[in-house]
């Protein structure tokens, strides 16, 4: 296995001074934020303009991450690719086309993203227009040899409050979802399932065979929150949320166990620390501090 982050946590700090720093930090991998430039989500960044990659550059960079025995694990842009609004939903896959493209010139494997949701349909609806949606990317994809990936993560609130924003987040629905598309992969984050009581462990177990590159995010549940709220509370509303992400090793997830799992069913591709860890956010020397924490945890247990 290969240690890495995405580069979202840095912002908009340019591909050169990234791979510099996550070099001299031990990192061996790095996943690439690909978002528009004109972008206002949160947790969404463009370490690489998609955009206006051209052969040429993406020469440059291929140099540069050689250079500093860097791999890129893949090319990140999450976003719901089911919106209800047909102009938004429209916007969005076109720019996942640009960052296929962008994969295909770099010689990247994996692109990951969102399933998801159409919140003015139900589950069945939404199943439908997965079926509708999806066969098309996955084909342009296939074209330009590049693999799709999904995070499982909930996006509860993205939409609308206490809807989940991706359907995309248990293994029922994985099941259901890769019948309809079965070459798709899973971008397994634990931090997520922790919090949505799932037994991660058992996820790795029950789809190894899916599992194309994995998050390292931690989950802390705050106790305070949970008595005031129950876990149908507040998510984010006056501080009063339940739990939060942390960096590997502040929370309480058992990384030995969720990464032998993952041993034990031969993957041997990247882990990629997402910082989500509100401690330490605020500017680009403590989200640094907070990614060799992060290593810091994670190293002992890969080779």
């Amino acid at each position: 296995m290969k240690l890495g982050f995405l580069t979202v946590a840095l912002g908009n700090l340019g591909l050169d001074e990234t791979v510099k720093w996550a070099a001299e930090q031990g990192f061996q991998a790095l996943e690439i934020g690909a978002w528009p430039l004109d972008n206002t989500r949160d947790y969404a960044s463009s370490t690489l303009d998609v955009k206006n990659l051209d052969e040429k550059k993406a020469s440059e960079f291929k140099t540069l991450f050689k250079k500093y025995g860097i791999e890129i694990s893949s090319l990140a842009y999450y976003d719901n690719n089911l919106d209800a609004d047909l102009n938004v939903r429209n916007a969005h896959i076109d720019h996942l086309k640009k960052v296929i493209d962008a994969a295909n010139l770099l010689g990247v494997k994996y692109v990951g993203t969102f399933i998801g949701r159409d919140i003015t349909k139900d589950i069945t609806g939404n199943m439908r227009e997965i079926e509708k949606v999806f066969p098309p990317i996955i084909e342009y994809a296939k074209r330009k040899k590049v693999e799709i990936m999904i995070e499982n993560c909930p996006m509860v609130g993205w939409q609308k409050e206490g809807i989940q924003g991706n359907l995309f987040y248990s293994p029922a629905l994985w099941r259901e979802i890769f019948e309809i598309l079965p070459d798709l992969k899973l971008n397994l984050d634990p931090s997520h399932l922790y919090w949505l009581d799932i037994d991660y462990v058992d996820a790795v177990n029950e789809f190894a065979d899916k599992i194309a590159h994995t998050h390292a995010k931690d989950t802390q549940i705050l106790q305070d929150g949970l008595y005031d709220n129950g876990i149908f509370g507040p998510l984010f509303r006056d501080g009063k949320r339940w739990w939060r992400y942390r960096l590997p090793g502040l929370g309480e997830i058992d990384w030995k166990s969720f990464i032998s799992a993952l041993y034990d069913n031969g993957y041997n591709g990247v882990i990629s620390i997402e910082h989500e860890d509100p401690v330490w956010e605020g500017s680009i020397d403590k989200v640094k501090k907070g990614l060799i924490l992060g290593y810091r945890n994670l190293s002992p247990y890969i080779i």
